[in-house]
């Protein structure tokens, strides 16, 4: 089977792998209206009135003409790293689920794709392990102690033959009890819901690693998040696993970003499936973004060459998106070259998407 597109992997993923670990990767809070969001808001926001009348508005390119794109450059640094592309693989749990090599692959791919990969605290490999698996491989390991509810309502068991590195050392199989999961009791009773900014300014104290702050939705916390000293923010709503209905990553992507006033970067995470919903969150102010769903897919489907082929056809499409909009290099792609359904908010939406020339 030729795959043309990213979203394809999807489908195979759900073929080849046990329905318990495809509704792990795939599924969301609640109802998931948030996980639906977080891809349709690149193309589409759905108005339902009460007279269900609905309208589709989209975020569209305002392209530039007659401008040598015969040179394209898409390099850009990240946290010191030069990496070939604004595209790079978000932290993604237990991958050894989708493939035996699981995490070894995606380093291998991330690293001949010339891009950085981030390694989830819920890794199925080790630090040291990812490192050792071949000369060039450049990541960051990032932790986290949310739990998704999914996680609960799925009954969902790590399987016998996996082992979460970082909690290597815990025997999770007998801290459940017989209707739950090890797992998910161990988890539930890690949850410090004391947390708080403070936290962030302790972790300076101990390591000397630039700090990111994923998770951030809003104007306050973008500013609070740079007020307690972190290197950037990443703008997730944690792959719509968490609470449902808050805003697609992409529709927060702008209000964050004018919060930072370029003080620190900013990158998104969720919803990403083509080279021009790259395009659409480098516009709205974004350094780069990241991946997740779309690596476990085709990790799932053809192992490390699927997540090769992933990176390569993101990386093309953005190209070509580029060349298509008039932009040689990151620097250019502007916010002039979009509109979206914001930039009037007082248009009559019962008229119809309206989309004018930005002054």
């Amino acid at each position: 089977m030729e795959i043309t597109n990213v979203m394809e992997y999807e489908a195979i993923a759900k073929e080849k792998l046990p329905k318990m670990v495809f509704d792990y990767y795939a599924s969301g809070a609640e109802d998931q209206w948030t996980l639906r969001d977080n891809r349709f808001a690149f193309s589409r926001i759905l108005l339902d009135f009460f007279i269900k009348l609905c309208l589709t508005l989209f975020i569209r390119f305002r392209p530039r003409i007659l401008i040598d794109v015969s040179k394209i450059d898409m390099t850009t640094t990240v946290l010191g790293f030069k990496i070939s592309m604004p595209i790079m693989i978000a932290p993604t749990a237990m991958q050894k689920m989708a493939h035996p090599e699981g995490e070894y692959a995606t380093a291998r791919a991330a690293s001949a794709a010339g891009t950085i990969m981030t390694l989830s605290s819920w890794a199925t490999s080790s630090v040291e392990e990812v490192a050792s698996t071949g000369p060039g491989i450049r990541f960051f390991q990032l932790y986290t102690n949310i739990v998704n509810m999914i996680t609960f309502c799925h009954r969902f068991t790590l399987p016998p033959f996996l082992t979460l590195k970082n909690f290597e050392g815990l025997d999770l199989g007998k801290m459940g009890r017989t209707d739950d999961s090890g797992l998910a009791s161990y988890v539930a009773g890690q949850i410090d819901q004391s947390l708080s900014w403070k936290d962030v300014k302790w972790l300076q104290t101990i390591t000397s690693l630039p700090i990111l702050v994923k998770g951030v939705l809003t104007a306050e916390d973008a500013r609070l998040a740079i007020q307690a000293g972190a290197a950037g923010i990443i703008v997730s709503n944690h792959g719509a696993r968490q609470l449902d209905f808050v805003p697609a990553t992409i529709m927060a992507l702008e209000e964050v970003v004018k919060a930072a006033q370029g003080r620190v970067p900013v990158f998104l995470d969720g919803g990403v499936r083509r080279g021009t919903d790259v395009f659409k969150a480098l516009a709205l102010g974004a350094s780069g973004i990241f991946i997740g769903r779309p690596v476990v897919f085709s990790l799932a489907a053809e192992g490390e060459a699927g997540v090769r082929k992933v990176l390569q056809m993101l990386r093309e499409e953005f190209e070509l998106t580029m060349a298509l909009s008039g932009c040689r290099s990151l620097k250019e792609i502007t916010r002039d070259h979009i509109a979206t359904p914001w930039d009037h908010p007082h248009a009559n939406l019962l008229d119809g998407p309206r989309f004018h020339p930005r002054l």
